[in-house]
């Protein structure tokens, strides 16, 4: 039998989740303390009260870690909501997302704060899917190279010839912008079922809801909107 779903739109808890994947991060405390800085400032924001916080030095991959089934039984216990800096700081595993939604989790990610349970799901299978689209063009470029007799893996003293190729670094900061407009295509199909429509309205609201440009700051206008609706097709 379901366990029944608790209301979420009343809630005063909050508990924070903390993740970076190596532990040379975790030795710096510069990630840590970054998502600290952002979830505690989303939650002030929201009115909520932080009642406990978690952290573990893994891959999000890994659903067993300490400082995350921690950070749940204290949700469950207290009707909590879940607050990461990113959503992948949670977990990386749509389905395991899923499961704490239909178990009536409430989950939110400070970098998308107006997103809802529905915005979360999808999110996660998007993220999902380009990991898993990674994953398949890497395997297949390792496996072009081995075929060519290239030697893959460890320092053999072989430096590049060339300083680093910009047209790679341009591609590179194509995709990541390319996915952060993604991201953002969430909240701005929100405000758009709304009725807010036109660019310097969504500029306006994007703001208001404290929802970062894509290059991380935080004063959107009608052109910022614009090239991200263009570069969605959308």
């Amino acid at each position: 039998m379901a366990t029944p779903r608790r209301p979420t739109t009343q809630a005063r808890y909050a508990v924070a989740l903390y993740r970076v994947s190596t532990a040379e991060q975790g030795h710096s405390g510069l990630g840590l303390e970054a998502q600290q800085a952002s979830v505690r400032a989303f939650i002030e924001r929201e009115g909520w009260t932080l009642v406990a916080e978690h952290q573990d030095i893994a891959s999000g991959k890994d659903d067993r870690r300490p400082g995350f089934q921690a950070a749940l039984t204290r949700c469950r216990q207290l009707g909590a909501v879940l607050v990461a800096a990113r959503l992948d700081r949670i977990t990386r595993r749509a389905h395991t997302l899923s499961g704490l939604l239909e178990e009536g989790i409430s989950i939110r990610a400070a970098d998308m704060p107006g997103a809802d349970d529905l915005m979360m799901r999808v999110y996660a299978a998007m993220a999902q899917k380009e990991r898993e689209l990674i994953s398949e063009r890497t395997r297949v470029a390792l496996a072009a190279a081995r075929a060519r007799g290239a030697v893959l893996g460890g320092d053999r003293g072989w430096r590049p010839p060339a300083p680093p190729c910009a047209a790679a670094a341009a591609y590179a900061r194509r995709e990541e912008a390319t996915r952060t407009a993604y991201r953002l295509a969430l909240e701005v199909e929100a405000l758009r079922a709304e009725g807010v429509t036109t660019h310097l309205g969504l500029a306006r609201a994007l703001m208001e809801r404290g929802v970062p440009t894509p290059r991380g700051g935080a004063v959107w206008t009608h052109t910022t909107v614009a090239r991200v609706i263009e570069r969605l097709g959308v």
